[in-house]
């Protein structure tokens, strides 16, 4: 079953290719959907997949790239979206 998350990501993740990691982990996992900066500093990102492949995105996102320092990450599930691809959005 397709699920829709809605994560928000906290910390020094704006400047280190976060943005391009996670498109990059959310391809390799099967995942759809679109990953942001916010003008506030956080990264916005909506994601779509099996409940499985979204776990594996939110535990990465904890991490995140090398240079990225995150401080806290909200999912939360939200409704599912015609996303064919994930993309990176400006």
């Amino acid at each position: 079953m397709i699920r829709h998350y809605n994560i928000t990501v906290k910390g020094k993740v704006q400047g280190v290719f976060y943005r391009q990691s996670t498109a990059e982990t959310a391809r390799q996992l099967g995942i759809n959907g679109f990953v942001r900066n916010e003008a506030n500093g956080d990264v916005y990102i909506e994601a779509e997949g099996t409940e499985e492949m979204l776990g594996k995105l939110a535990a990465w996102c904890r991490k995140g790239p090398p240079r990225a320092e995150v401080r806290e990450v909200i999912t939360r599930e939200g409704p599912v979206k015609p996303f064919s691809s994930f993309e990176i959005r400006r």
